[in-house]
């Protein structure tokens, strides 16, 4: 998993789940994979300290590829490869 600003993937799709708490941006994580494909990259954007937690463990028990994951000034990034 990368962590550095310099290699972030490149995505189809982005997932603002800004201001929201848990477990907000998992529920609308799992509404916005049902309207991609396989492979495809999702980048989430977050406020919530929670999903440095829940974010893993959602890539983890559905199969998806978390590649990479930041977090600064209180704002966290992932980038979710579809499974």
């Amino acid at each position: 998993m990368v962590d550095t600003a310099d290699s972030l993937p490149e995505f189809q799709a982005e997932l603002d789940t800004s201001g929201l708490y848990c477990p907000e941006p998992i529920m609308l994580m799992h509404n916005k994979v049902r309207d991609m494909q396989t492979g495809e990259v999702l980048k989430v954007v977050a406020t919530d300290p929670a999903t440095t937690r829940d974010v893993p463990k959602f890539c983890s028990f559905l199969g998806h590829e978390l590649l990479a994951q930041q977090a600064s000034d209180e704002r966290y990034l992932y980038f979710i490869r579809l499974g």
